[in-house]
């Protein structure tokens, strides 16, 4: 049975869906929404074990697109821009892949796909840190990995917040969401989607890095790749103003 799944939706235009990272929720996208909202019609959700929507003590990636799916049907949208960070990304993948006639253009942002086997051992390493010592156990080395120092030291409070959200994540929602995000990888299907995309990272993202960035430019025809200069992952907090202006940019 699907969890209720929570949604909002504001401004006006086409359709543009914006999808979370593990650990997050709709408001994530607040600043850049700002900024979307005059041109689109911003359809966002809490995706499962989320936010407002229900718990969930396992899931899979084909379960995170049936939320997706469940929003767009609940309103009627039969068409929409498609736009995910991080986990968010990795379900935009796969929903390009499912649903294809859905989706206009696509976004793929700060997103993972084509792990080697030591990317893939990192991460499935924070997944059993995670399992075994709880959210707070990864919370300090996620800080370093999401925000450059400059940043950290002049937003503390900013940073605080974003740290004390995951913080705040039910436990069980958060284990299964993670080990969604640890153990998918659609890099061997990538070739496959057609359509308009953008894929975009922060230059020292280490996690959703540079090669992975680049390897799907490479093997998404037509693809358009943009490296944020200075930035690491968390480019919504930091970063929402050059992410809103890349995203018109494209989506218009």
């Amino acid at each position: 049975m699907q969890p209720a799944i929570f949604d909002r939706i504001e401004g006006q235009g086409p359709h543009v869906t914006l999808i979370h990272g593990v650990g997050a929720e709709h408001s994530s996208w607040d600043e850049v929404t700002k900024q979307l909202a005059p041109c689109f019609t911003v359809v966002r959700l809490d995706l499962r074990g989320h936010g407002k929507s229900g718990r969930i003590v396992d899931c899979t990636l084909d379960d995170f697109c049936a939320d997706v799916r469940a929003v767009w049907d609940r309103h009627g949208i039969r068409r929409s821009h498609l736009v995910g960070f991080s986990l968010g990304g990795l379900i935009a993948q796969a929903m390009a892949l499912a649903d294809p006639d859905r989706i206009d253009r696509l976004v793929i942002l700060s997103a993972v796909a084509g792990r080697t086997v030591e990317e893939r051992a990192k991460v499935v390493d924070r997944l059993k840190l995670l399992q075994e010592g709880g959210i707070a156990a990864v919370t300090r080395a996620a800080e370093e990995r999401w925000f450059t120092p400059e940043f950290r030291a002049a937003h503390p409070d900013r940073v605080k917040a974003r740290m004390a959200e995951l913080l705040a994540n039910d436990p069980a929602s958060y284990r299964a969401a993670y080990t969604v995000f640890a153990t998918s990888d659609l890099g061997d299907r990538v070739h496959e989607i057609r359509h308009k995309t953008l894929i975009a990272t922060g230059e020292n993202d280490v996690g959703s890095n540079t090669r992975m960035a680049r390897f799907m430019h490479e093997r998404i025809k037509g693809s358009t790749l943009r490296i944020l200069p200075r930035l690491q992952h968390s480019v919504l907090v930091e970063a929402p103003e050059i992410i809103a202006a890349m995203l018109l940019e494209f989506l218009r």
